[in-house]
């Protein structure tokens, strides 16, 4: 496929989990390819996203471990906790996962422009440095930018891009949102010793999850001491003299604290991309919008990851990315399956979940059986913690098949990544059940629902 009337074979726009697969796996069945980044290599999950925020939950954990630690005979003293040592070393870890990145796409024989580059036609470029480049093929992998609220104030705010960042610990924080990244910001910081609150517009978390699952995240989160205050819009943010925020909501008495954290969803980031002088269509959330081969509605641009709002994880955007190489530059078709997607929480504790939830099984079906096991994990008991665990699989009631599997307690989604490919591979509740059990662990739970 490589042809010499263009500059390049591929131009990737964005150097993330999507972009850097696609540009890696294209320059390996021989194409010419550049990447195109104006900021890091690495993209979201590896520089603001996933990989240093789950850094910082295991850092968060130890304050739960240590106190647990001396009901298991260990004579920990009172302890105390530098944030900046943390920040520090997730960061030095960042930097690491950048390189390695880099060097893999440099390896791979990949031009990496460090500018942004805007659409100027169906396979032409515009780098900020001014330079004019053509390619047969264009990807789009922008990735998406957290949505941060207008309202007066809203300047005031942080997004978890700035959470990595901090001087300090605040000693209040308000977040808003209900979503994943506002329930794991809320663990790390309460963990961390700030007082948590949590705002949301209505008065659902964790939308898409589980019912039970997620109303269990919110009965633990409230004993453990984070504030919820549901129904509460934004209506602003005022700077005091003495460098606190102020923050009034509908239907609540205002709050004083000490950092806003906007957790409020995320946006394809297409603005200013130049994706009309292509006639590249987006729908109402800014996303392009992409047909099952991940082509736009101009022929020779593409699109991969969370810039077309599918399935924003980072799994599925590399599913992506390898998917668009194989089939145009790698002579073998290739499409994504989105069905049976496994994704989790990592608040405290986390949660995991796979396939339908109980509510979408009735939907769909106008019924299911579900089993569930609701325990005291083992290590809870002798820590003196009342926390309990709540695993649930809803099943076909006509053939037993398991369609769904949700879950929250200790390593939850380390337990749920296995079973997943059971649920994928369309297991009944039968070859569960003829299973023997792993005693003792939480995960016999799985195999023991009745």
């Amino acid at each position: 496929m490589p042809t010499t009337k263009y500059d390049y074979d591929l131009f990737v726009i964005g150097a993330g989990s999507g972009g850097v697969r696609a540009a890696r796996v294209s320059a390996a069945h021989g194409a010419r390819v550049a990447v195109a980044e104006e900021y890091r290599v690495g993209g979201t999950c590896v520089i603001r996203g996933c990989v240093p925020k789950k850094l910082l939950i295991y850092g968060a954990h130890f304050a739960e471990d240590l106190a647990d630690a001396r009901r298991f005979g260990w004579n920990v003293p009172e302890c105390d906790f530098d944030w900046t040592v943390l920040r520090d070393n997730v960061l030095e870890e960042v930097d690491r996962i950048n390189g390695a990145y880099t060097a893999t796409l440099e390896n791979h024989g990949v031009e990496i422009i460090a500018e942004r580059a805007v659409i100027t036609g169906p396979n032409s470029l515009k780098l900020a440095s001014g330079r004019e480049v053509t390619a047969k093929i264009i990807l789009v992998a922008t990735g998406a930018t957290p949505s941060v609220p207008d309202c007066p104030g809203h300047e005031h705010g942080i997004t978890s891009n700035e959470a990595f960042h901090l001087d300090a610990v605040p000693k209040r924080i308000l977040i808003a949102g209900a979503g994943y990244i506002a329930n794991e910001f809320a663990g790390i910081f309460h963990q961390l010793g700030a007082h948590v609150t949590l705002i949301n517009r209505t008065d659902v978390i964790l939308r898409g999850y589980d019912e039970s699952i997620r109303d269990r995240l919110l009965q633990i989160s409230m004993m453990k001491g984070i504030e919820f205050r549901f129904h509460a819009a934004f209506q602003g943010i005022k700077k005091e003299k003495n460098g606190c925020l102020t923050v009034s909501m509908s239907n609540h008495e205002p709050v004083t604290v000490d950092a806003v954290m906007f957790a409020t969803g995320r946006d394809p980031n297409t603005a200013g991309l130049g994706l009309d002088s292509a006639g590249v269509e987006i729908d109402e959330k800014g996303a392009i919008k992409v047909d099952a081969d991940n082509r736009s509605t101009c022929p020779s641009i593409y699109a991969v990851g969370d810039v077309t709002n599918r399935v924003q994880l980072t799994p599925v955007a590399i599913r992506e990315g390898q998917a668009f190489a194989d089939t145009i530059f790698g002579n073998k078709p290739t499409r994504v399956d989105y069905d049976c997607i496994p994704s989790a929480v990592f608040s405290h504790p986390p949660m995991a979940g796979v396939g339908m939830t109980e509510s979408q099984a009735k939907n769909k079906l106008g019924s299911c059986k579900v089993y569930t096991s609701d325990f005291r994990p083992m290590k809870n008991v002798l820590a003196g913690r009342n926390e309990r665990a709540l695993y649930k699989m809803v099943c076909d009631s006509e053939t037993g098949k398991v369609l769904g599997l949700h879950m929250i307690g200790p390593d939850a989604p380390e337990i749920l990544q296995a079973a997943a490919v059971a649920v994928k591979a369309g297991l009944t509740k039968d070859a569960f059940d003829q299973t023997v059990a792993l005693h003792p662990s939480m995960a016999e739970e799985l195999v023991l629902m009745r």
